[in-house]
């Protein structure tokens, strides 16, 4: 299946399979274009999942209530604008919070606790076994995935997964990959002193692109972390598994598997060491750190050495 050109889905041979992970031309292929019949949302960097996802809130609310009733709301909640657009699963807790869908729907997964004293302002999904601290002030257009802890205040983020920014401290305009961790008070600017436009690291590229926006805050990779009072600047990029920490901003591109921070600088954070830690990480929540998301992880320690400059020296 094709969309505009693009690959979205294939299906294909074992041998077929092997070329392509070889990179090498599938012009066997028969490719259906679909565009005239669907109209898709096209990622093509990854500050696109941050001005894409209020229309994508929108989109997944309307499909996933079909044919389904929300669980009772507690009166003690306050609901400014309609009350239809608030919906919770079976299990998921609520009390004593001002839930805002003027400009959004608001989402809450199974099992999930909002505490008392939080501010919604939709579009806003909160996904299954998530917890929002008490008194934390969320922003939409913000998805926050299953098993996540989220406090402070959050504007315009997605959190993929079961990470943690479970303190006060601003996050906006961000993406948190799974398994990560903000250290108390931890803060990402999301707009430069001077307005102008924000460039961001780009893997394929190897190098600083252009946004085309004003407004981009802290990309973090998978199982990466950060010490109490991290500063990041606007338009950080923070790879897989890195450790930040110390006084001081951080640069705006922190290699994959480093560790460190502005002061003492940067030493590679060793894989066996790393994967240590993903498995204590993890067992917390009761999964197990399986040796395919081992493999995963040894080879982007792989290929993102040559980005880790003081291994040369």
């Amino acid at each position: 299946l094709l969309y505009e050109g693009d690959l979205l889905a294939a299906r294909i041979s074992d041998a077929q399979f092997e070329l392509l992970m070889g990179d090498d031309e599938l012009s066997e292929l028969q490719g259906i274009e679909i565009s005239d019949r669907i109209k898709a949302q096209k990622v093509n960097r990854v500050w696109d999942l941050i001005y894409m996802n209020h229309q994508a809130i929108m989109d997944d609310f309307q499909w996933i209530i079909q044919n389904k009733t929300s669980a009772p709301l507690s009166d003690t909640n306050r609901v400014i604008g309609p009350p239809e657009l608030v919906f919770l699963e079976p299990g998921a807790v609520v009390e004593g919070c001002i839930l805002n869908t003027q400009q959004g729907p608001i989402y809450i997964g199974e099992s999930a606790e909002v505490m008392e004293g939080c501010m919604l302002r939709g579009p806003i999904g909160i996904g299954s076994g998530s917890i929002v601290k008490m008194g934390a002030k969320i922003y939409g257009p913000t998805s926050i995935g299953p098993g996540c802890r989220v406090g402070g205040e959050v504007t315009r983020s997605i959190m993929i997964g079961n990470s943690n920014k479970g303190h006060d401290g601003f996050l906006g305009d961000s993406v948190l990959g799974e398994w990560c961790n903000l250290g108390a008070d931890t803060n990402n600017s999301n707009l430069k002193n001077n307005y102008s436009e924000v460039k961001l690291w780009d893997y394929e590229t190897e190098r600083f692109e252009r946004t085309g926006h004003q407004f981009v805050g802290l990309i973090m990779g998978d199982h990466a972390k950060c010490g109490i009072n991290t500063m990041f600047n606007t338009g950080t990029v923070v790879g897989v598994s890195a450790n930040v920490f110390g006084a001081g901003y951080p640069r705006n591109f922190i290699p994959d598997f480093a560790w460190g921070g502005a002061e003492a600088g940067y030493r590679t954070y060793k894989f066996e060491e790393a994967c240590q830690t993903a498995e204590i990480v993890m067992a917390r929540r009761k999964l197990h750190f399986k040796s395919l998301e081992k493999s995963i992880l040894e080879h982007v320690f792989e290929q993102t050495a040559k980005f880790r400059t003081w291994e040369k020296n």
